[in-house]
């Protein structure tokens, strides 16, 4: 029998407490029953005990609960059995693959918040992610499409990027399209030519099986079958995200990735992103993700630099 554990987690708000117990402590039982660990609040502290792997799955369900609360201003039981499913299944400690790589390797989440951003996207068809840089927000979003093609549940990909800075400069820009867009569309060429052999991304990009397009270029079309993922999704007008959203068709997939901080709109212009997330966070059918520093699966200096930034520099808003 494995040697019983014991830790405490402060809680001094009341207010969130009631919250993330959940309406009678609903959640709070939820957690206890599930992971078999007992919990006790009092004097603005939640002390654990149990086993040490149930004791740090509790800590891990209660902190990811505790960081959707704190973005989205509520929770739900929905939200309680995602979490628990995420830290019980291990996906966050080298679980289950999302999507074999044509090197060789397996490309697998790192973190709890990813695999809920990946658990979003085999249950939803259509994703938000809002997160910071290093999350790895569009690089899941382009390996969860690649999965679904190389199993034939989709029979193209969309990549898609709005080209803010170019703006009405694109037409006195030098060469074809796609020689003027290309800066802008550069990540998700680097992301696909991580996952796949980059000859089998030419040829996927030659037979248009594979897309990469500005934003701009996407009205008045209709995909069909189709995994279609927005990046910096954050940079779109509220009217550009929904001409996007309403591109749509059937059997299709739609990810949203962006970070709210980074908007490069003018500031008298509202961020699609910002807006949607807002007016679209009660649909059925639609999950919204979040993400934070904790994510963060770059060189660990990226934390702390985003860490500065957000808490010396005043944040730049999203739109009026």
């Amino acid at each position: 029998m494995s040697e019983s554990v014991t830790r405490s987690l402060a809680i001094e708000d009341r207010d969130e407490a009631v919250m993330l117990f959940g309406p009678r402590d609903q959640y709070l039982r939820s957690l206890r029953d599930t992971l078999h660990v007992k919990a006790v609040y009092r004097g603005g502290e939640l002390r654990m005990e149990g086993s040490a792997e149930g004791v740090e799955q509790f800590e891990r369900a209660f902190q990811q609960l505790r960081q959707i609360a704190r973005k989205q201003g509520e929770i739900g039981a929905k939200d309680v059995a995602t979490v628990l499913d995420v830290v019980q299944s291990g996906t966050a400690r080298g679980g289950a693959p999302i999507v074999a790589m044509d090197s060789g390797r397996s490309l697998r989440t790192r973190t709890d918040g990813q695999s809920r951003y990946i658990q979003a996207l085999q249950t939803h068809d259509v994703v938000f992610c809002v997160g910071p840089a290093g999350t790895g927000k569009t690089y899941l979003a382009v390996a969860w499409a690649v999965a679904l093609l190389k199993s034939k549940q989709v029979r193209k990909i969309v990549l898609v990027r709005p080209a803010v800075e170019a703006g009405e400069r694109l037409g006195y820009l030098p060469g074809d399209l796609v020689a003027k867009i290309s800066p802008y569309l550069r990540p998700l060429y680097d992301a696909l030519a991580d996952i796949m052999d980059p000859e089998v991304v030419k040829k996927y990009l030659e037979n248009e099986v594979i897309e990469i397009v500005p934003l701009a270029y996407m009205r008045g079309r209709t995909l069909n079958q189709s995994c279609i993922i927005l990046d910096e999704g954050q940079n779109a007008t509220v009217a550009q995200m929904k001409m996007f959203l309403t591109r749509m068709g059937t059997n299709s997939k739609i990810v949203i990735t962006g970070d709210l901080t980074q908007t490069d709109l003018p500031r008298t212009v509202k961020s699609g992103l910002a807006d949607a997330v807002q007016r679209l966070r009660d649909i059925e059918g639609l999950a919204i993700v979040h993400l934070d520093q904790s994510d963060i699966v770059r060189n660990p200096l990226v934390t702390r630099i985003v860490k500065a930034y957000e808490d010396e520099l005043p944040r730049r808003k999203a739109g009026p």
